[in-house]
């Protein structure tokens, strides 16, 4: 049987989030359910007490592939800030793949790079060896959560 499931992130601010993340991955911000104007109309139908609904307007706190692919994100609005170290993060796949020259590669995923760091992202490292056919950055986003791009 095939399960389904989403990728949730806690985080302080959804909306930051889901913008910079829909730039990212290519999604769009996921439409409130049908019949209610607002996210926040709706978790209201669903019981959600007023003190855990996000301040920012009745925002978008999720994103959806436009093709139906990928899974559901959806940023959990929480209290507390971003402590530690991702124990799982994204990889996005700008480089194409071995059968893809390094050097190509490397121009492709320096590029993306800087294509997320004007959206707001920061570059953390580079990860690159001489004699080893990889190169990657990693990067955290507006919040600090740690990705990859290879």
């Amino acid at each position: 049987m095939t399960v389904t499931f989403q990728i949730t992130i806690d985080c302080h601010d959804p909306q930051l989030l889901t913008t910079f993340w829909a730039q990212a991955l290519g999604y769009v911000l996921e439409p409130p359910p049908g019949g209610f104007g607002t996210w926040n109309d709706y978790w209201r139908s669903v019981g959600v007490p007023e003190d855990e609904l996000d301040d920012a307007a009745d925002a978008a706190d999720s994103i959806v592939d436009p093709a139906g692919v990928g899974p559901r994100i959806w940023f959990q609005l929480v209290p507390e800030p971003k402590a530690v170290k991702n124990r799982l993060h994204l990889d996005l796949d700008a480089g194409g793949g071995r059968s893809v020259p390094l050097p190509t590669r490397t121009q492709r995923v320096h590029a993306r790079g800087e294509e997320l760091i004007a959206a707001g992202a920061t570059r953390l490292r580079v990860l690159s060896t001489p004699g080893l056919d990889h190169y990657g950055e990693v990067f955290a986003d507006p919040a600090g959560n740690e990705f990859c791009i290879h």
